[in-house]
């Protein structure tokens, strides 16, 4: 509904790390920024309070670069290839978003962070 979508069981993305590296499939991913919700999400759902809901619940998913294209396939394994030396979680980096000082402080030390973070 929103653009490519990797649908994976099993996997806590809320946990993952900025900059984490990841194999699926034959492709190459980074995590780099979590979904932050808004108001194009609400239209498309049409749930009045959608959004504070979908932020108050803290478990964001994530926007992943692809670093290595790739065939990904129903079954095929997430693989963590590699971790930044700075960590900071796919949930931490939401929190960051809505004012959390400390957490964007950390965030803004993470080079494979998303460009909109800059």
């Amino acid at each position: 509904m929103f653009g490519e979508n990797i649908t994976t069981a099993g996997l806590d993305v809320t946990n993952a790390m900025i900059g984490e590296r990841w194999r699926l499939g034959t492709a190459e991913v980074q995590v780099t920024s979590p979904r932050i919700p808004c108001g194009t999400f609400r239209s498309w759902t049409g749930e009045k309070g959608w959004v504070k809901r979908f932020a108050q619940a803290g478990r964001p998913g994530a926007y992943l670069r692809v670093l290595a294209e790739g065939i990904v396939r129903p079954g095929d394994p997430v693989t963590v290839l590699s971790r930044p030396a700075v960590q900071v979680t796919v949930a931490e980096s939401m929190r960051a978003f809505y004012g959390d000082r400390e957490l964007l402080v950390r965030l803004s030390a993470v080079p494979e962070r998303s460009s909109k973070w800059t």
